[in-house]
């Protein structure tokens, strides 16, 4: 812990100004220290389960808050993860996660929510959600959706995670199209050319 909260603090500031910058943790004290760097958003994949501080310091400090869904922990998430019907389970969780947050205070307006695609999912579970995203949006708040070259691209193809750019984009591309608002990736660069290409495109 120590080690983590004197990396990131440097790290924060030298990022802050130069673009808006979101703290991965689910620990308050670590994003505290982001927070007074110049972070301005917290994302928790455990959706504020992990740390009962974290929604009080978020809401505190007014900071954008991401929620994610995650079946498990990071250790055993991906050992045997079922459902009933994964969007209406992942849905369920987000609408009542939400509703915690804005009970610890946070303002519902600053609430981000994603459904954790490759956290506790199979590959039918990861594309049933990517499908089905607009049913997501009905909970109102804008949606984060990760679709990195780490996530299931490669079950698909057995591609190895260097090979899995076009992967990438495919799938960011048409979350984008189903209602993504933000999108988690590893090539920002070519991933923004294809989303700005395709909403041109679609009009």
């Amino acid at each position: 812990m120590e080690e983590e909260l004197a990396r990131v603090g440097p790290v924060v500031a030298g990022l802050a100004g130069v673009a808006a910058v979101s703290i991965d943790t689910s620990k308050a004290a670590v994003a505290e220290v982001a927070l007074d760097a110049g972070a301005t958003i917290v994302n928790d994949v455990t959706a504020l389960s992990h740390d009962i501080e974290m929604g009080a310091l978020c809401a505190e400090r007014g900071a954008g808050l991401v929620l994610m869904h995650m079946q498990g922990d990071p250790r055993t998430m991906q050992a045997d993860p079922s459902y009933g019907d994964v969007v209406d389970d992942v849905k369920a969780f987000l609408a009542e996660r939400m509703e915690a947050a804005v009970g610890m205070g946070v303002a519902e307006e600053l609430i981000w929510l994603d459904p954790g695609i490759g956290f506790g999912k199979t590959l039918d579970h990861n594309l049933e959600l990517l499908r089905r995203l607009g049913e997501l949006r009905e909970l109102g708040r804008p949606l984060v959706v990760g679709t990195s070259r780490k996530s299931f691209i490669g079950k698909i193809d057995g591609s190895a995670v260097g090979e899995r750019l076009g992967g990438t984009i495919a799938s960011s591309v048409l979350a984008a199209a189903d209602g993504a608002d933000v999108l988690r990736v590893h090539d920002v660069a070519e991933t923004a050319q294809a989303t700005q290409v395709a909403s041109a495109i679609l009009g």
